[in-house]
């Protein structure tokens, strides 16, 4: 009779769904290419390593290799309703990433670099997103191009409540996730997937 084992443990995910990264999720994640795969099934939904290549510029082998390094680390999985085929379709597990508490302090030079890197990478895509809807926003109808905002604001705040401003931000949103049906799902005619980024950081003598 062979041995039970347990099933391995679910990655962890916040009240929105989003994975919480640790050293070694974060390690597994930390890869341009990877990044952006899993941008991409996230935004445009479920593809095959050969769709995911002409998305994003790169040959089908090596966006297949990267494919199936996230899925060791729980980041992307089969998608069953389409693997029909050939062609193994791939499908994100999560809306989203969230950084768990220890990361930002962490003294481990590994885990700084991938922070580093993953951060830097994502600020070039939130960059190259909004660059692409300045350079557009005049083809789109009346309502969306006067819909859109680029907006800052500078306060006064301890950690604390810049924390808290931040929770409240990102509750307001959250509060508008029911209304989006998701990539490939119907939706409203009027509707269009939104972008929303949001960036807030101390500035000035960080000895302070």
């Amino acid at each position: 009779m062979p041995e039970n084992k347990r099933s391995a443990a679910p990655p962890p995910e916040n009240p929105a769904g989003e994975r919480i990264l640790d050293a070694r999720s974060l390690r597994g994640l930390a890869h341009p290419l990877r990044i952006r795969i899993l941008k991409s099934l996230r935004h445009d939904g479920p593809a095959t390593a050969s769709q995911l290549g002409d998305r994003l510029g790169e040959s089908s082998g090596a966006t297949s290799y990267h494919l199936r390094q996230l899925a060791t680390h729980g980041f992307v999985e089969d998608d069953p309703a389409r693997g029909k085929g050939r062609e193994r379709w791939w499908k994100a597990v999560h809306n989203g990433t969230s950084f768990a508490d220890d990361l930002h302090t962490s003294s481990d030079p590994e885990v700084r670099g991938a922070a580093n890197l993953f951060l830097h990478e994502i600020a070039g895509i939130h960059t190259q997103e909004l660059s692409t809807w300045l350079a557009t926003m005049h083809d789109w109808p009346e309502p969306w191009s006067t819909s859109g905002d680029l907006s800052d604001f500078t306060l006064n705040l301890s950690p604390a409540q810049l924390h808290e401003l931040n929770e409240k931000l990102h509750a307001v949103v959250e509060s508008y996730r029911t209304l989006s049906p998701g990539p490939g799902a119907p939706s409203d005619a009027e509707a269009a997937q939104v972008r929303v980024h949001l960036h807030s950081f101390p500035r000035g003598n960080p000895s302070r």
